[in-house]
C-alpha cells in the first residue's frame, strides 16, 4: 500500500482512507489550529520497529499543550493507537503522521468551543529528496524568507501554521531550480531548512544552530548529536553566520523525512568536494545501521510493532 490507500485512525476508529474526512468549516482549515508529527517505522531483522516513537508523541502532546489543545487520549493509549494503525495496514516499514487539530463547531479566531480531534495516517514514503540525494547530495539556496522571530510563533511546537513559512521556502527553492532552501533567523543567522535541521562540518567539528535560532527541536537532530558523540565527533551548538555555509567542509540536513542528506552546493557554491564528505558518511552509516536494526539498540530507540516476529505480511 501507499499514500491514498489503507486505513486511517480517527478519534478511536479505523476508517477507509477515502472516508477519512472533516467538515470544511473545521477550525484547523481556516486558522491552522493543528499540531502534528512525522515518525518512521523501519523493517529490521527482528521485524517492524518504530524509531523513537515515544519521543515523537511526547513532542506532539507538548505542541498541543502550547496551543491549549488537550486531547482525551493519554500518551500510552495514543502510542498504542499508532501501532494499531500500522498493524491494520500490514506495514513492515512506513512513515507515520499523527495529527491533533481543532474540529468543527463555529468559526472565529478563538478556538475554545471547537472540539479537539486526532488522526493517524501511515504510508510508504521513501527517501524524501530522492534516493540519489543520500549519496550524491542536494543543491540548495539560502531563502529570501526568514524564520519567525521569537515570541511570535512558538518554534518548539510543530504546528501546522508554522509550515506556511516552510511552504514559501520550499516553493521558492523549487521554482529557482534547487532541491531545498535554508532559512535564516531574524538576526540573519542560519536557522534550518524548510522542514529539516542543519549541521555544518568544519575541521571535523559538527556545528548546529542553537535552540534560540528559531529551530524546531528535531528528534533526528538529537539522534545525530548522540551518534556523533558515539563516533568521537565533537558537536557544538552555536550561532552560525551565513558565510560559514560556503566555507564549510561538509553540510547536511537531518529530519525524519530526509533522514541524513548531504548538501553538495549552496547558492551555487560547491561545498567541500561537492559530494558526501567523510564525516557525513560516517554519521549517515551509523544512523542507518541503528534505525534498520543492524547494530544493537544501545539507546532503546526502537519499538516493535508486532507482538510476535513474522506477524506482518
Amino acid at each position: 500500500m501507499s499514500f491514498g490507500s489503507g486505513k486511517i485512525w480517527m478519534n478511536g476508529e479505523l476508517v477507509d482512507w477515502d472516508s477519512a474526512n472533516i467538515h470544511v468549516g473545521s477550525h484547523v482549515i481556516h486558522y491552522g489550529s493543528g499540531v502534528f508529527e512525522g515518525a518512521r517505522c523501519y523493517d529490521t531483522p527482528t521485524g517492524a520497529a518504530c524509531f523513537r516513537l515515544d519521543t515523537h508523541l511526547r513532542r506532539l502532546y507538548d505542541s498541543a499543550k502550547v496551543y491549549r489543545m488537550s486531547y482525551d487520549l493519554d500518551l500510552p493509549a495514543f502510542h498504542e493507537a499508532v501501532l494499531e494503525t500500522i498493524r491494520a495496514n500490514g506495514y513492515t516499514a512506513c512513515y507515520i503522521r499523527p495529527l491533533i487539530y481543532r474540529g468543527y463547531h463555529e468559526l472565529g479566531v478563538s478556538p475554545f468551543k471547537c472540539p479537539v480531534e486526532a488522526a493517524i495516517l501511515t504510508w510508504h514514503w521513501g527517501a524524501y529528496l530522492g534516493e540519489d540525494a543520500l549519496e550524491k547530495g542536494v543543491d540548495v539556496q539560502v531563502s529570501s524568507w526568514a524564520r519567525s522571530a521569537p515570541n511570535t510563533f512558538p518554534a518548539m511546537a510543530k504546528s501546522t501554521a508554522n509550515y506556511a513559512n516552510s511552504q514559501l521556502i520550499k516553493m521558492e527553492a523549487t521554482l529557482n531550480g534547487y532541491d531545498e532552501g535554508i532559512a535564516l533567523d531574524t538576526s540573519g543567522l542560519v536557522s534550518e531548512g524548510s522542514g529539516q535541521n542543519i549541521f555544518v562540518i568544519r575541521d571535523d567539528i559538527a556545528f548546529t544552530p542553537p535552540m534560540g535560532g528559531s529551530v524546531l527541536p528535531g528528534i533526528t537532530r538529537d539522534v545525530i548529536m548522540t551518534l556523533a558523540g558515539d563516533l568521537g565527533i565533537s558537536v557544538r551548538e552555536r550561532p552560525i553566520p551565513r558565510e560559514m555555509l560556503y566555507i564549510a567542509d561538509e553540510v547536511f540536513f537531518t529530519g525524519t523525512a530526509v533522514e541524513v542528506s548531504p548538501i553538495r552546493s549552496i547558492d551555487k557554491v560547491t561545498i567541500g568536494s561537492g559530494q558526501r564528505g567523510p564525516v557525513t558518511a560516517a554519521i549517515q552509516r551509523r544512523f542507518f545501521d541503528v534505525v534498520n536494526g543492524n547494530v544493537p539498540d544501545a539507546h532503546g530507540w526502537l519499538t516493535p510493532v508486532y507482538a510476535t516476529q513474522g506477524a506482518a505480511s
